[in-house]
């Protein structure tokens, strides 16, 4: 066999899942997965053993199914390993955790390429590896729909966990992180274009703030959340566990230039993107008015006597965020 045959079969070119079998696609995707700091016990055994210096682990569950939260055409499974990674990490740092390792389930169509998962594992390896994290685990299975299911697990420090029930009358709610970026991107993805190049990765790679998370909760954070679905939609979630109301501040958001040409040739409103808009992982956090913000986070509003979310003091007319079921 020549040697650039040799290569591309040894990476899983032109060779689907099927061929190269369970135990084999295991070994091609363990072999690309370096340890984390907390790892003790990597992949191999029947289950990995992770260090858990506080006592206590923290926890998150993501899944993604083919065409209804990425699809191959829209971007590379690099791009995928990295979202997939994104959205849980992002979980944890929004409870003040720092992330420590992710165990991953992979649900394919038999004559998937073997490369194609092996891309996927450099996209997750690459993301948690920002943060020290590793993949340890995981399983696979045969599938009808690419299905790629993500546990993400994370260490507190010795602190206690920031939880979306804290916020009180009085405090001032923080953003860290962009908003709008990866909704427009999606927008922009559905309408056909590739362009601008800015919004398009937004959607494939988001942006996340991880280090925001542990250091608002150093800072005395109140109650937390990254920001998935939409900001409105998810600071409802904080409005709801903590009986408050949540008042943003319309001018707090400013829509980039970039953002803002998109939406006027695609005849939407940008603001949309950015208050309902989810995937960019933003961190945001209600803080004791007394307190300086930390770096990093900016004004967005305040926490309110009442019920939901408003802006400027009135009812946001148009979408929230996401919901899955619809």
């Amino acid at each position: 066999m020549p040697e650039p045959a040799r290569r591309a079969a040894r990476s899983g070119a032109g060779v689907s899942v099927a061929r190269a079998g369970e135990f084999g696609l295991i070994a091609r995707v363990t072999a690309r997965l370096a340890s984390g700091h907390a790892t003790l016990l990597g992949p191999g055994d029947d289950a990995a053993v992770v260090h858990a210096p506080d006592g206590r682990v923290v926890a998150s569950t993501d899944v993604l199914v083919e065409g209804r939260h990425f699809r191959r055409d829209w971007a590379s499974a690099v791009d995928i390993g990295h979202r997939a990674a994104a959205a849980n990490l992002a979980d944890i740092a929004a409870m003040g955790a720092v992330p420590t390792a992710l165990l991953v389930a992979l649900c394919m169509p038999p004559e998937l390429e073997a490369q194609w998962t092996e891309e996927l594992a450099d996209g997750l390896a690459a993301e948690a590896a920002r943060v020290g994290a590793s993949v340890v685990g995981g399983d696979m299975s045969a599938s009808p729909t690419l299905t790629i299911a993500v546990t993400a697990l994370g260490d507190l420090g010795g602190r206690a966990p920031v939880v979306r029930s804290g916020a009180r009358a009085g405090d001032v709610v923080a953003l860290a992180g962009r908003l709008g970026y990866a909704a427009a991107g999606y927008t922009v993805l559905s309408r056909g274009f590739r362009t601008p190049k800015v919004l398009v990765e937004a959607y494939r790679r988001p942006e996340v703030p991880y280090g925001a998370g542990p250091q608002a909760a150093r800072h005395g954070a109140t109650a937390m959340i990254d920001v998935s679905d939409g900001l409105l939609a998810d600071l409802g979630h904080v409005a709801a566990a903590s009986r408050v109301g949540i008042d943003l501040l319309g001018a707090a958001f400013e829509v980039p230039d970039q953002m803002r040409d998109a939406a006027h040739a695609l005849g939407v409103d940008p603001l949309g993107w950015v208050l309902g808009g989810g995937d960019d992982h933003a961190i945001v956090a209600a803080f004791p008015e007394d307190l300086p913000l930390p770096a990093g986070f900016r004004l967005i509003g305040h926490v309110v006597h009442g019920a939901g979310v408003t802006v400027d003091g009135r009812t946001y007319k148009g979408a929230a965020g996401w919901d899955h079921f619809r």
